[in-house]
């Protein structure tokens, strides 16, 4: 019964990986089904130290996403304002987008949010237009690095938690 247990939940917090495609806090879902989990079954090789690093995982793939674009609008040449336009539209853009295409929209909504977040306040700013579409360019780029990258900090959450969970 033990493993039919932790094939559901394994399957679930892969199931929750998907969640990134929708620009949700898939993670942070991961990370909770892992701390229900050990509630469930407090004899398993999970430790609450390996779930604190779990959760310093989650915690440092959402500030490498948010990096990610300020780093990819600052070498594009946009200033700190068209940065924090960038992540405005960013969650603006998935919040407008998610209802498009059964949730499937959320995704390109952030990367064009941040497109069009960073070119709004650059040129609220009295950017020349070039310039600021040449930055609005750089924190939609980074905006998708940074998304991938959190996807990565989740597959790692997982690969570290998959062994510890399942039944010896």
């Amino acid at each position: 019964m033990a493993e039919v247990l932790a094939g559901v939940f394994l399957f679930l917090m892969a199931a929750a990986l998907f969640l990134h495609v929708f620009s949700l806090p898939a993670n942070w879902v991961i990370l909770v089904l892992v701390a229900l989990y050990k509630l469930i079954r407090p004899e398993t090789d999970l430790t609450w130290t390996m779930f604190l690093l779990l959760a310093l995982l989650a915690g440092v793939g959402e500030a490498v996403e948010f990096a990610a674009q300020a780093y990819g609008g600052k070498r594009f040449g946009a200033t700190g304002k068209g940065n924090l336009g960038g992540i405005i539209g960013a969650i603006a853009g998935a919040i407008l987008g998610a209802p498009v295409l059964l949730g499937l929209g959320a995704l390109p909504g952030a990367l064009l949010g941040a497109w069009a977040g960073c070119l709004l306040f650059e040129k609220l700013h009295g950017r020349p237009w070039d310039e600021s579409v040449r930055a609005a360019w750089g924190a939609m780029w980074g905006k998708f690095f940074g998304l991938t990258a959190k996807v990565g900090f989740g597959v790692a959450i997982l690969s570290l938690a998959v062994p510890r969970m399942w039944p010896n």
